[in-house]
């Protein structure tokens, strides 16, 4: 019989991480939050409250305290991954951190990336720029989670593993904002922005990202793993499933070209496409976007 894991969630109270938290509760864990206490945590889930930017408030909410597993579903800079590594390093026999498809913004994409286009080891940690600032932060989320992970794959060895999320779509939940702006759109019938060149880019259901990491957690492999479905999509794609959710009686779906300026979510100057070859060949397998793309945006337009 399988012991009770103990295992901690940083942060990620909602969204897809309300739904790990479920997964990991279904399988008999002992599950923590850590967060700032705005949140309350879900039944059955103990919680302990500090700011995971102070070091000494982290360190004396962990306490003694050791767990099997932390999902640190919330590191957005190269300073809050040095404070979590020193705070954990022989409190956990293994760290996830949840990092993103945008790592590779400075790879070529144009075919699906496996994990060893980057190297996060290689990557410069520029501990000096204004990690402090939310404005910077949201302004440069990629780099942040790139010398994020350079921090936890520096020597010496951190049992950690870096899941690289592609885009997740789906759930009424969906906070973001993005699938309800091409909804306001096609009503109007105003035209989308899309950029030039108009780039696909890989996908994955909130649902999978979620039983995704819920796997990991019970894996023993570290390093970069890539997260998403079969099956890049493209602003057409997204759009085309928005309209159909919609139903009849709208305008037709105008495009407005736009080469320098804002353009509409979902959209990229560039691909961004993964390869998930790694995680399949380590025992999961992923969906295809077309098995869940109408269900996922019917549950996100439809809240809206």
């Amino acid at each position: 019989m399988e012991k009770t894991r103990e295992v901690l969630v940083i942060g990620g109270n909602r969204y897809f991480g309300k739904r790990l938290i479920a997964r990991l509760l279904a399988a008999g864990d002992r599950v923590t939050v850590l967060n700032r206490g705005s949140t309350p945590p879900p039944p059955g889930v103990r919680q302990l409250i500090a700011d995971r930017d102070d070091e000494a408030s982290l360190a004396a909410a962990v306490g003694e305290r050791v767990f099997d597993v932390v999902v640190d579903q919330v590191c957005y800079t190269p300073r809050q991954a040095a404070i979590a590594r020193r705070v954990f390093t022989g409190r956990t026999a293994r760290y996830v951190m949840t990092s993103t498809v945008e790592v590779y913004e400075y790879e070529d994409c144009a075919e699906p990336v496996s994990e060893s286009a980057l190297d996060a080891s290689t990557v410069v940690v520029t501990g000096e720029l204004p990690w402090h600032e939310r404005e910077f932060v949201a302004e440069y989320y990629g780099e942040g989670k790139r010398q994020a992970e350079a921090v936890f794959a520096a020597g010496p060895p951190f049992p950690h593993v870096a899941v690289r999320v592609a885009h997740v779509l789906g759930g009424a939940d969906d906070f973001t904002g993005r699938l309800p702006h091409y909804a306001d759109r096609i009503r109007a019938g105003e035209p989308v922005a899309v950029a030039v060149p108009n780039c696909p880019a890989t996908y994955i259901d909130v649902e999978e990202i979620a039983a995704f990491l819920f796997w990991v957690t019970r894996q023993d492999f570290t390093g970069p793993v890539n997260a998403a479905s079969h099956g890049p999509l493209g602003t057409e794609d997204i759009v085309a499933a928005v309209a159909g959710a919609l139903g009849g009686g709208h305008p037709a779906v105008r495009y407005q070209p736009v080469e320098v300026g804002a353009v509409s979510p979902f959209s990229f100057g560039r691909s961004y496409a993964m390869d998930n070859a790694r995680a399949e060949s380590l025992g999961f397998t992923f969906s295809h976007t077309k098995d869940w793309l109408t269900r996922a945006v019917t549950e996100t337009i439809g809240a809206n």
